[in-house]
């Protein structure tokens, strides 16, 4: 989006809005909200940006074209609850997720401070879903909080009603167990194993998760709501959320994408993007799979091997992007082993490469034909805005609700697999990746390519995107005397942000 010409900001105002800007440290919680950051700073809000030392680099590109953004750099208090050096979530396991949230929650005194000793300080925070705490900070200064959500309304819209119904499973040993969600759109329904793993450690009684079951309160009574989506993608479940939460006070600002498509987003890697981009050139158009599962997610070496042979059995051509082998955090489990002689035996057909890749750049590549993904949220937008079908791997999180969203209702998905230690069938998956680079795929690509339309068309100027990052902006230069503050006697308030690491 260029706001060049946006009226968002009106010369004659006297005050510049100032933002404090809180990602929560994982790529792929940070890199979105940095991208909203990056049009914010466009629409001239004065902008601090907290962070932990270690994500400090991440924001150099920000930095490099907006020098007017400022940072604020936090230590964690010490604490065992974390090791020593770690400060981001792509150090620990899946787990650690729930132990950095309540890690946070030890930053407010710093935060709470830092604003009563600043000349000018915000007038609003902005802050990642997995902060919620910083709702209660916002109302300690005497400023609006608002809620950015790096997942799809679809996804939340579950989550939200999880947290409020708190419905638990007739049969505590019965991982199967049907939950049904008759009031979010489509009426969605998982097994209990599908359901949000933070949600499950609640029920289970995890020792941290009275502090997240208030940060998911938090995040529902926060002044507002921001989306990473469009409503041509996902209208209906923000329309519910409007209704869930009882005001309009809900922007779809997506999907939000960096300035340009640089080559070292999110990382550098172990091959170079030209390296890269010439070994695509010499494909045919609509002839490669790429693969590739996030930043999170490591595939166990049965995984591995399923996956090898059914890109082995296929034929096609691929690009699979793999993270080097490593053994389990608990279970002491090999994951990310690639099969011996498997390069040796696809030949120049595949392209492996163990580390980082330019995926935004990969993804808008002619060769490509097709995404296998766990449909996380940044993946899923970015493989819609590339045009590209997809073949559905959800493996946890929002992600089962992102591959019912992309399967079922806009039809540019087909499923491959489901779980994080399932392990397809390579025939069956062979199959799948042939289909997906001949003419039998070519329903789903015109879909996709359909949902591509809407999608650019949201983000131009004039667009529903757009015009509610706008509409945003307009809306924290409004007077905010009448903004409600947190009730003192709420029951999901009445206890105090827990020390680090408690």
């Amino acid at each position: 989006m260029d706001p060049t010409t946006t009226a968002a900001v009106s010369d004659h105002r006297s005050r510049r809005v100032h933002v404090l800007v809180f990602p929560y440290p994982a790529q792929g919680h940070m890199l979105p909200l940095l991208d909203l950051t990056h049009q914010l700073a466009l629409r001239n809000v004065a902008i601090t940006v907290l962070v932990t030392p270690k994500n400090l680099p991440i924001l150099s590109p920000l930095l490099s074209r907006h020098p007017s953004i400022n940072t604020l750099v936090l230590h964690f208090p010490a604490s065992p609850a974390i090791p020593a050096g770690v400060e981001n979530a792509k150090d620990l396991p899946a787990s650690g997720f729930r132990v950095l949230m309540v890690a946070l929650g030890g930053l407010q005194g710093q935060i709470v401070d830092w604003f009563r000793r600043h000349p000018s300080p915000p007038t609003a925070i902005v802050s990642d879903i997995f902060v919620g705490f910083t709702h209660r900070l916002a109302a300690e200064v005497g400023v609006p909080r608002y809620t950015f959500s790096p997942s799809g309304a679809a996804a939340m819209s579950v989550i939200f009603t999880l947290w409020r119904e708190m419905p638990k499973r007739e049969n505590p040993n019965d991982q199967n167990e049907i939950f049904r969600f008759p009031e979010v759109p489509n009426s969605p329904e998982f097994p209990w194993w599908q359901i949000s793993p933070v949600y499950r450690s609640y029920v289970e009684g995890d020792p941290s998760s009275e502090f997240i079951r208030q940060m998911y309160f938090d995040n529902t009574v926060s002044y507002g709501l921001l989306f990473n989506s469009f409503s041509a993608a996902e209208g209906v479940y923000l329309d519910y959320m409007r209704k869930y939460l009882g005001n309009e006070r809900i922007w779809s600002v997506g999907p939000l994408l960096p300035p340009d498509v640089p080559a070292e987003r999110g990382g550098s890697g172990a091959v170079s993007a030209s390296d890269i981009l010439s070994w695509l050139d010499s494909a045919e158009s609509n002839s490669v799979v790429y693969v590739c599962f996030g930043s999170q997610a490591v595939l166990t070496d049965p995984q591995m091997e399923a996956l090898a042979a059914g890109l082995e059995k296929s034929g096609v051509n691929f690009l699979w992007s793999t993270k080097g082998p490593t053994k389990g955090h608990v279970d002491g489990e090999g994951y990310g082993t690639i099969p011996p002689g498997f390069q040796q035996r696809v030949g120049p057909r595949g392209l492996v490469i163990q580390g980082w890749v330019p995926q935004m750049l990969i993804l808008n590549h002619p060769a490509v034909a097709a995404f296998l993904t766990h449909c996380g949220w940044n993946s899923t937008l970015e493989g819609l805005m590339a045009g590209v079908p997809l073949l559905a791997w959800p493996m946890g999180a929002d992600q089962y609700a992102n591959a019912n969203l992309l399967v079922d209702e806009h039809k540019v998905a087909v499923r491959a697999s489901q779980g994080e230690k399932a392990v397809p069938d390579s025939d069956e998956l062979a199959g799948l990746l042939s289909k997906a680079v001949k003419e039998k795929g070519a329903e789903v690509r015109a879909n996709a390519l359909r949902l591509r339309t809407a999608a650019m068309d949201a983000i131009k100027d004039g667009g529903d995107s757009f015009n509610n990052l706008d509409n945003f902006v307009k809306h924290l230069y409004e007077d905010a005397s009448e903004i409600p503050k947190v009730s003192s006697n709420s029951p999901m308030l009445s206890a105090p942000v827990p020390a680090f690491g408690a």
